[in-house]
């Protein structure tokens, strides 16, 4: 979906040349001109035919998508408007300027301007809600409530001590595995400490504040405060996934490693599970990203059925044709990748 906004300034242009300036301009055969030219000329069907049979339907899809995407997320233009103008930001930022984001916009895009590809990422962003609210509808409550019942586990309440490696990119190979094997030695010093301990509880707290290089937690005993198995993000699955295994007030006998440094935890509680109700739409969302992420025809068939809500129907009986194969080809292409 490419070109857009070139589609409409030219589609504009013509309007303008028929209708805004009086007289419309003619050529010798009485067609209406768009541009005359000695002994000849192109006329407004003309210019019309080609930009049908080029890029003609694309720039007929993205108006046809901006047009009802904009009535049924009339809520979230804002946000769509905000996430294209931050993104150009982001990219300017990182090109270093206006100029050179435009230079790989031209080169590594069919768009000619940034506005041109600002409008694009605009519009992706409300075909996305179309999309994601697609196949929210496609997930069935059989769905959620067995994902309720076999993945959503009950929150728990973990602190951690993190010794962190004093490593940096000078050090040579055994410099920085001799600071590894230190921060390790001193990860199991702490639950050494734990071990003759007998008040492991009060105890932990006291080691996290003098151990602990987590500076946001040390003070707080190390807490993590109530977890859930994606709480924390990938950086801590295996302190996730062990604290999982341990019992309430227990710690874990082996340091765990993360690209943090070396954790040493203590399960502390376990909360109750999450009621059905108060995760449901968040489960719908979960298992919404998992089907799009496998069926990959979702995309089409979303942006499809959101046009059929809003009886779109395209009279130019060509463009109908490239419509109705267009629609197939992706369907039959996406599908074809999905099998791969």
């Amino acid at each position: 979906m490419k070109k857009t906004m070139k589609n409409i300034i030219l589609l504009l242009l013509v309007g303008v040349l028929i209708t805004g300036c009086g007289k419309t301009p003619q050529l010798k055969n009485g067609e209406e001109a768009v541009v005359t030219i000695k002994d000849g000329g192109i006329s407004a069907d003309d210019l019309y035919k080609e930009l049908k049979g080029s890029y003609g339907l694309q720039a007929l899809v993205n108006m046809i998508d901006k047009q009802i995407l904009e009535k049924e997320y009339k809520k979230n233009i804002k946000d769509a408007e905000n996430y294209a103008k931050s993104t150009i930001d982001s990219m300017i930022d990182g090109y270093g300027s206006e100029s050179a984001l435009l230079t790989a916009i031209q080169n590594y895009t069919n768009y000619s301007t940034i506005e041109a590809y600002q409008d694009s990422l605009y519009l992706s962003y409300l075909q996305n809600l179309a999309i994601e609210d697609y196949a929210k509808d496609q997930v069935k409550e059989k769905e959620i409530k067995d994902y309720y019942k076999n993945k959503i586990e009950n929150d728990i309440e973990v602190s951690h001590i993190l010794i962190t490696p004093k490593v940096t990119d000078k050090m040579t190979n055994e410099e920085k595995a001799k600071a590894e094997t230190e921060a390790l030695n001193k990860a199991k010093e702490v639950i050494t400490k734990l071990k003759n301990s007998k008040k492991v509880t009060e105890e932990f707290k006291n080691l996290a504040k003098e151990y602990s290089e987590d500076a946001a937690t040390k003070d707080q005993g190390g807490s993590l405060g109530a977890i859930n198995k994606d709480t924390l993000g990938s950086t801590y699955d295996n302190l996730v996934t062990a604290a999982y295994k341990l019992k309430d007030g227990k710690y874990s006998t082996e340091p765990i490693k993360t690209s943090l440094g070396y954790h040493v935890i203590i399960r502390t509680k376990t909360n109750e599970k999450a009621k059905y109700d108060d995760v449901k739409s968040s489960i719908k969302e979960t298992l919404a990203k998992e089907l799009i992420s496998k069926d990959s025809t979702i995309v089409v068939k979303g942006l499809q059925e959101m046009r059929k809500k809003y009886d779109v129907e395209i009279k130019d009986e060509k463009l109908k044709t490239q419509y109705a194969n267009y629609i197939q080809n992706s369907l039959s292409q996406l599908k074809a990748n999905d099998n791969k």
